[in-house]
């Protein structure tokens, strides 16, 4: 296995580590590092429940080699929250009942935090389009922008 050094900041954490050159960022963050929010669902960029920030965009965590993060910037959910404070997103999730199972709420609330930064009073419109690529079995679609637009209001 080729092994490389990277430095990158998770959470606002600087790392410095030595990678296999095929590990995945999802593989990086879930396993090396412990921070399991994001998960594994298609493998192959569609579901979006694997999302995190890289550099304050969404990517699919799950077609990013972790090498490919070196000197980047990496978001996860765990590192939405300051102490014990939830971010305004993860509170309106669980106040409009925008997570179920729960399974791709990070990718929603991450893709989210993205799109509040670049438009801070996105249409419903624009809300559904910026989250075309995270996919929720269980139908909380309505209620994901009813608590994404009661942020962006507020």
């Amino acid at each position: 296995m080729v092994k490389k050094q990277i430095r990158v900041t998770i959470n606002g954490n600087d790392r410095q580590l030595e990678v296999e050159s095929r590990l995945t960022l999802l593989e990086l963050v879930r396993e090396r590092e412990g921070l399991t929010g994001a998960k594994l669902g298609c493998d192959i960029q569609v579901c979006g429940a694997c999302t995190l920030l890289l550099d304050g965009k969404p990517v699919s965590a799950c077609s990013v080699l972790a090498v490919d993060a070196d000197t980047r910037s990496v978001l996860t959910i765990e590192g939405l929250e300051k102490g014990m404070t939830l971010h305004p997103l993860q509170k309106a999730f669980m106040e409009f009942g925008a997570l179920q199972c729960g399974y791709c709420t990070s990718g929603f609330i991450l893709t989210a935090k993205a799109l509040l930064e670049e438009n801070p009073n996105p249409t419903e419109e624009e809300i559904k389009h910026y989250l075309a690529g995270n996919f929720c079995r269980c139908g909380c679609y309505p209620e994901i922008v009813r608590a994404i637009r009661n942020v962006a209001g507020s």
